[in-house]
């Protein structure tokens, strides 16, 4: 029987994603699972059967006791860990007033998170017999797993996903030696790929042998969520989303986008669209928009060819780049439709870049691009791919009729923010779509939004590098190769943006046919419950 521990939520992406993933494909295939983690709402998880809160004594209150619809179940427990919440980098938590980047925590805080995990993980282990652990992260679940174990005797397995390693291990001395000593006295240390195995071996020279503890374990899409869809079913899919959309949405308004869009104007400081954007940023980003059926429903789907993002909005994950391309897309397909999935401090700065794009407000467009990573909070540094885009059509004299064209066909109403959406609407909006683009700057150990395009056929191009590489290489014998070659952008800042227009383009045009092959790798190489399987037999092992 397994614990996997996981100091989160199981709404939202990456890591939470995968632990959600997996315990339902263990549970699919007939398991007990124990979870300790942090999440509120575990009613609306069907495969957790139990679940129970701890006080600060240790006392035990149940939350939920039912049955699940597969042949295993989970049980949860979620430890009382006090006001502080440590991250890898700031997000808003429920029930969590104190979230903080843990680099920016003190030893003492630091060591009471560490030893209210201990108390309530050994005390798991020991009631229920649990013979192996599971951390999620080089830290801090690791250090919580690490322990355990010395005081039990049974094994652990470490999953390390990147923005632990980049944003504590490398960035403070205190979570690499916590990391090291974790890592060195695990029994497996699980990858996700080559990049993240080829990271943990840079990162930790000094442990012998650590390339042989690494066991690679992919990450997998629920291809039982998503379908294929024929033409006719793309209006009826979303009429499904709407209906699956919760009523009386938190999120952003129309109001709030429009009184944005007024604050424009061709003289604005930094100083005031950093005001602006705090004014119209009071809203819980991690719902749906108030008005997001309505803005969907604008979309003439199976008619109109629509492009979808879907991640954080940030600049790392590329979105601006994006929209710093279409108007070159717009020229050959002027009714394209752009659907844009997800929150983030980005996500104003870049409706008022396409706002000041289509109004011809260049000096805005300009200053946005320079100001750069100072509008997400982060330090003086422009949009560089977009700079160095602006610069080369400059030299060849085609600046000019690039602004030209933005006037001419972009319009705001046609890109689609629908803010937050859960995997439950996801599932209907994906198929929706023709085509997927996942332009990340930064590496991305495993992109599984990636493996969802795949399973229902919505064509996915991205940044040809990491774990977003391999997954394009694994279609190598199941498309043709120049269809293939489509879905690579170049990690080249000064290409990327023309790029990304032309492989849209291209996408655009790839044979239907197409669509079924993607499926069926996402079905035969992704499926959570055939990764799940080895999962169990790398603990088998130990």
């Amino acid at each position: 029987m397994i614990a996997i521990l996981h100091g989160y939520l199981l709404e939202g992406s990456g890591s939470n994603l995968w632990t959600r993933a997996m315990i339902q494909a263990l549970c699919k295939n007939g398991e007990t699972v124990h979870l300790i983690c942090q999440e509120n709402h575990p009613r609306e998880y069907d495969f957790i059967s139990e679940a129970y809160a701890y006080d600060a004594d240790g006392n035990r209150r149940p939350l939920l006791k039912r049955e699940t619809p597969y042949p295993g179940k989970c049980v949860m427990h979620k430890p009382w860990i006090g006001e502080t919440l440590p991250v890898y980098v700031w997000d808003r938590y429920e029930e969590f007033d104190d979230v903080r980047p843990m680099i920016e925590l003190d030893d003492a805080t630091i060591e009471n998170y560490l030893q209210r995990n201990v108390t309530i993980v050994e005390r798991v282990v020991r009631e229920y017999g649990i013979k192996a652990l599971h951390a999620n992260h080089a830290v801090l679940m690791s250090v919580v797993a690490e322990r355990v174990s010395r005081k039990t005797g049974i094994p652990f397995a470490i999953m390390p996903h990147g923005s632990a390693i980049e944003y504590a291990v490398k960035k403070d001395k205190r979570f690499f030696n916590y990391a090291l000593q974790a890592f060195d006295a695990a029994a497996i240390i699980f990858v996700i790929g080559q990049e993240i195995r080829q990271r943990v071996i840079d990162l930790f020279p000094q442990i012998q042998h650590v390339h042989r503890k690494m066991v690679t374990l992919n990450l997998g899409v629920d291809t039982s969520l998503f379908r294929l869809l024929a033409v006719e079913e793309k209006p009826v899919s979303i009429e499904k989303l709407v209906r699956v959309l919760p009523a009386n949405s938190q999120g952003k308004s129309s109001i709030q986008t429009q009184n944005l869009f007024n604050g424009l104007k061709d003289d604005l400081t930094l100083d005031e669209m950093l005001r602006l954007i705090e004014e119209n940023h009071e809203y819980d980003g991690k719902q749906p928009d108030q008005n997001a059926a309505e803005k969907l429903q604008t979309i003439r789907w199976g008619k109109e060819p629509v492009v979808l993002f879907v991640g954080r909005i940030i600049a790392s994950k590329g979105l601006h780049l994006i929209l710093a391309a279409l108007p070159l897309v717009l020229k050959n397909h002027p009714n394209l439709r752009m659907v844009v999935v997800g929150h983030g401090p980005l996500r104003e700065p870049l409706e008022a870049f396409v706002r000041a794009l289509e109004s011809g407000n260049l000096h805005l467009v300009r200053n946005i691009v320079r100001w750069g990573l100072r509008l997400e909070g982060g330090p003086a540094k422009p949009f560089e791919e977009i700079t160095l885009f602006f610069n080369r059509l400059e030299r060849d004299g085609q600046l000019n009729n690039y602004f030209h064209r933005a006037q001419q066909y972009l319009r705001s109403e046609r890109i689609v923010f629908t803010g937050y959406l859960r995997h439950k609407e996801l599932r209907y909006l994906f198929p929706a779509c023709d085509v997927a683009v996942f332009p990340s700057i930064v590496a991305e150990a495993g992109p599984l939004v990636f493996l969802e395009a795949l399973a229902c056929g919505c064509f996915p191009i991205g940044t040809y590098f990491a774990g977003m590489a391999a997954s394009i290489d694994s279609l190598q014998g199941a498309i043709p190769d120049p269809v293939r070659e489509i879905m690579k952008l170049s990690v080249e800042k000064d290409k990327v943006v023309s790029e990304i227009a032309d492989k849209i383009g291209r996408a655009l045009e790839v044979d239907d046919d197409i669509r079924g092959a993607l499926r069926r790798v996402a079905v035969e190489k992704y499926d959570w419950q055939n990764i799940s399987k080895k999962y169990l037999r790398a603990f088998s092992s130990v």
